[in-house]
């Protein structure tokens, strides 16, 4: 034992528990005993305990009280309370003060070995297992990995990688952190190559299982759900990547049961104005372009390039043949998102209901332009956190809640996710060349091409050609593009900041979750 445990024992009657004192002595653990509460209080001012057992039933200063005095002291100290009475009220008051465990008189020492074990070991304890697990999982991943994978089978790679990066964050080991982050390094080279090889194939149906996409998800998902009597609530949280959904799936999963759970693709670049349009028209960009002139922007037009979501889903709804009522509502401020939920309940008599929330979008593109912001989510693990905590006191959060007893059906997916670059890739290019760090459209580029997905006809993935000489590359990895001019400062300006638009899984592999009311199951 690297340091020893040391416990106080506070009973009225210590002398008859001596065999149990020298029975923990024997395991390594220091033992220091009280005969009262007061003795026990004077003790813990002066003495660094580790845990104290306490004795309910003492004369005096009773155990309850003595808890109560301690923990205004020292609030995180354990305190595991023993006595004879199994009274609900005393082991309400108890637990109320925040004890570790409770004991049962008569205790025997194996009891109280456990109790040590399951208060103070538990952490490291599953520190070690998760360890352990994940050093298990890194081999088979890595087998895995030297195949030729399908689609679904990469989906799998990307939710074991996020399943052990959560696990591993809990833990705290830092020397398997860093495994798990080169693993997923190399992981995303390798997806990398996987689009590159694929992606063509996929856009243009030569593919003979192609995943689902931001074009075919909503015909292939959704379109069954609107058959059904229940409402549909389709909520698209602009940037969700996969682990921001694992991390607030406990809170939905308060109010609605998880129905089903899938990964699918979001098309290239994996940016709102190209992947947003695209769910929401079920159509690719140079196929919106040819059937919406007038509503599609390209990259060098002037004006918002999501302002036309709307219309695009009722024309694709009446493609489908639903003759249905439906809302469309965009939130990107608190004020909108607090009005929506106030007005909630109207929407209920709507077949569909479209909820389009742009926090997550917001955070990233703040985290890059706030210093502030910056601080607080300085990494991957505070990223997350600080869209749980966004999340759980959001009106989207409170939205759910009013829904819950209702007989609808909740649809949760986003447009594209967003990856941590790391490093800067040079390209030139002229004026009208886009700002987008991920990718970069125009005539004339030049760009380092072991860096890039690079299509040099857009048509080729059904993407608008601007100029007879346009090209798309796209940034694998976590890269970004910079140019020449003032390279140093742009590269360590936007280095470690959340972009989109290019190739990675975190980008690319995307949720699409439908969930159940408790009214429905």
């Amino acid at each position: 034992m690297e340091h020893k445990i040391n416990i106080l024992w506070a009973d009225d009657e210590i002398d008859l528990l001596k065999p149990h004192v020298l029975f923990l002595t024997d395991k390594g653990y220091g033992v220091q005993t009280a005969n009262s509460g007061d003795v026990a209080l004077e003790m813990v001012k002066k003495n660094n305990f580790d845990i104290v057992f306490l004795d309910e039933n003492m004369p005096g200063l009773s155990g309850l009280e003595t808890l109560s005095k301690i923990k205004n002291i020292y609030p995180g100290l354990p305190v595991v309370m023993i006595t004879k009475s199994e009274e609900e009220r005393i082991m309400e008051d108890a637990i109320g003060s925040k004890i570790s465990d409770y004991l049962i008189k008569p205790v025997n020492p194996n009891q109280i070995l456990l109790s040590l074990k399951k208060t103070l070991d538990n952490k490291r304890l599953v520190s070690e297992k998760t360890t352990s697990g994940y050093q298990q999982e890194f081999r088979n991943i890595g087998m895995s990995l030297s195949d030729r994978l399908s689609f679904t089978e990469w989906c799998e790679v990307y939710k074991k990688l996020v399943f052990w990066e959560l696990e591993l964050e809990k833990s705290n080991d830092l020397g398997m952190n860093e495994i798990l982050k080169m693993q997923k390094s190399e992981a995303n080279k390798l997806f990398c190559k996987y689009v590159e090889t694929n992606y063509t194939n996929w856009i243009n149906g030569k593919d003979k299982a192609p995943p689902l996409l931001s074009h075919t998800i909503l015909k292939n998902r959704l379109l069954p759900l609107l058959s059904n009597e229940a409402p549909v609530f389709l909520l698209v949280l602009d940037n969700l990547r996969y682990d921001q959904w694992k991390m607030i799936q406990p809170i939905v999963s308060e109010y609605y049961r998880v129905e089903s759970e899938e990964i699918f693709s979001s098309i290239l670049p994996s940016a709102t104005q190209y992947a947003r349009n695209a769910l929401f028209a079920g159509l690719m960009p140079s196929e919106i372009e040819k059937l919406f002139p007038k509503l599609w922007l390209n990259d060098e037009d002037e004006g918002g390039k999501n302002m036309h979501e709307e219309e695009f889903m009722a024309a694709q709804l009446k493609r489908w043949g639903k003759d249905i009522k439906f809302s469309y509502n965009k939130i990107t401020n608190l004020a909108a998102g607090k009005k929506l939920a106030e007005n909630i309940s109207n929407l209920l008599k709507n077949k569909l209901n479209i909820i389009v929330y742009n926090f997550v979008d917001m955070l990233s593109h703040a985290r890059t332009e706030m210093e502030v912001i910056r601080e607080l989510a300085n990494d991957e693990s505070a990223y997350r956190s600080i869209t749980v905590s966004w999340f759980k006191h959001s009106p989207l959060h409170d939205i759910l809640q009013q829904l819950a007893d209702k007989k609808i059906r909740i649809v949760i997916t986003t447009d594209h996710g967003t990856i941590k670059v790391t490093e800067a890739s040079k390209v030139v290019g002229d004026r009208n060349v886009n700002t987008n760090l991920r990718y970069k459209t125009g005539k004339s580029m030049d760009y380092v091409k072991k860096d890039v997905f690079e299509v040099r006809n857009p048509a080729d993935i059904h993407l608008p050609k601007q100029h007879v000489s346009s090209v798309f590359v796209f940034a694998k990895e976590d890269l970004f593009f910079a140019y020449p001019n003032n390279f140093n400062h742009y590269a360590n300006y936007y280095r470690n900041t959340f972009q989109h638009g290019g190739i990675s899984m975190e980008e690319m592999l995307i949720p699409y979750v439908t969930c159940n009311s408790l009214r429905l199951t």
